[in-house]
């Protein structure tokens, strides 16, 4: 309880002092006319419309930098797969290039026997 009574004592004091203050306030004479009070509040008014224009133009701002950013998402991903197309057709490319150069030394060899075949041939042509 030790710990807690300069706690409560502080809490009533504050409960204390608002209540002088909300009293105080109250008690103010209100000679404000008619006019000072339109007068407020066409000035509230003519803030809030500023406020919410504002508003507008931050949210319009919003707006244009997500669909910038979308944009670019949408670029950045088109150009990802593009590259990856790249790098798949070039990965395919090379397979058929070692594809081909087997083919091609296989055509080699099968040219050079055909050639010893027909010299063969010539020789014995020529022999007989």
């Amino acid at each position: 309880m030790g710990g807690r009574s300069p706690i409560l004592v502080g809490l009533v004091l504050v409960m204390v002092l608002g209540c002088a203050i909300y009293f105080r306030l109250w008690t103010i004479d209100y000679t404000i006319s008619s006019d000072e009070t339109e007068i407020l509040r066409r000035q509230f008014d003519l803030a809030n419309r500023e406020a919410m224009d504002e508003s507008a133009e931050w949210r319009l701002k919003y707006d244009e930098e997500v669909e910038r950013a979308t944009k670019c998402l949408n670029e950045l991903i088109k150009v990802k797969e593009s590259s990856e197309k790249k790098v798949e057709d070039a990965a395919s490319t090379n397979q058929k290039l070692a594809m081909l150069q087997k083919e091609n030394m296989a055509l080699l060899e099968r040219v050079e026997s055909l050639k010893q075949e027909l010299e063969a041939e010539k020789l014995k042509c020529s022999l007989q």
